[in-house]
């Protein structure tokens, strides 16, 4: 066993040190290069070896106790993979972190793109943010905007999700017309199923709490309209009825079970953030999940 582990750390040692790269257009390759940095794609130990790199810049910034506090939680940094949110309740306190990244990346021959970098101020009731102080970035003012997408998610300044919830409209109308044409002379057996694998999804739909009954509604007539529109049923019948006589969730229904399934996993998670959010009984978004498991979002 520990000759074979020695002979797995050699190969991986052999895939660093001497792989080339070409890249292919139009059927001619290039010239070889090398990559002095990254992890391959599809090996099973480089979410480790990343992990391994980046956890250290996390520390770094857990020690600083600059985040926004939430009770005795400190909310400093979210990050997922290569995704990373920096948070601060001024920004003074998101320069320094800024800084500490930009730091961080430095020492490890690394650099950010300023160009893919955004900064977004959420809006206070009594405070003015007209004008605000540039955050640097690599020597660039990273640009601030109203809205921006973490992990398929927008989130805007005024933290509405209506915007979100019509992201995902535009989605499903996208996949539902896609299986409407494609599969047009399928049975209704194989319709459903594909509706249930392709249009009950709902994207983060547990996370949006501060939404117009206008967005709302419109997503869930044309979550109705993509199912009728799939098994050909005319443009006015009962909406409850054809989801009974399909034996499927209706918009309703898939909502609940998504809200349902949401808390138990986030209380079982190791994360202190996330637990803190959860278990805060005046927490918004602790308030409408009970709203909606009980009926009351109707």
């Amino acid at each position: 066993m520990e000759q074979a582990g020695k002979d797995q750390s050699t190969q991986r040692v052999h895939w660093y040190n001497n792989q080339v790269n070409r890249v292919r257009w139009a059927g001619v390759d290039s010239d070889e290069y090398r990559l002095q940095c990254g992890v391959r794609k599809g090996v099973l130990s480089s979410p480790i070896r990343f992990n391994l790199y980046v956890n250290e810049l996390i520390e770094c910034l857990s020690k600083e106790h600059v985040g926004c506090h939430i009770g005795e939680t400190c909310f400093y940094n979210i990050s997922y993979a290569d995704d990373m949110v920096v948070l601060g309740p001024s920004i003074s306190a998101v320069k320094h972190l800024v800084r500490l990244c930009e730091s961080y990346a430095q020492q490890h021959g690394l650099s950010y793109n300023a160009s893919k970098s955004e900064v977004v101020i959420l809006k206070a009731r009594k405070y003015n943010t007209k004008t605000l102080p540039e955050i640097m970035l690599g020597g660039v003012a990273l640009k601030i905007v109203d809205k921006f997408k973490y992990l398929g998610h927008i989130i805007t300044r005024e933290l509405s999700d209506d915007m979100d919830v019509e992201r995902e409209r535009r989605a499903l109308a996208v996949r539902g017309n896609m299986l409407a044409r494609r599969f047009a002379r399928c049975n209704e057996e194989v319709k459903l199923t594909l509706f249930k694998a392709y249009c009950q999804t709902f994207y983060t739909c547990s996370l949006w709490v501060r939404f117009t009954q206008k967005a709302y509604n419109t997503l869930r007539v044309q979550y109705n309209n993509v199912l009728r529109m799939l098994l050909r049923r005319p443009k006015h019948c009962s909406a409850s009825g054809m989801f009974a006589e399909a034996r499927t969730d209706d918009f309703f229904a898939i909502r609940r079970k998504r809200i349902a399934s949401l808390p138990g996993r986030v209380r079982g998670s190791s994360n202190s953030m996330l637990r803190t959010l959860v278990d805060r009984l005046d927490c918004p978004l602790t308030k409408y999940w009970v709203d909606v498991i009980i009926g009351r979002d109707k």
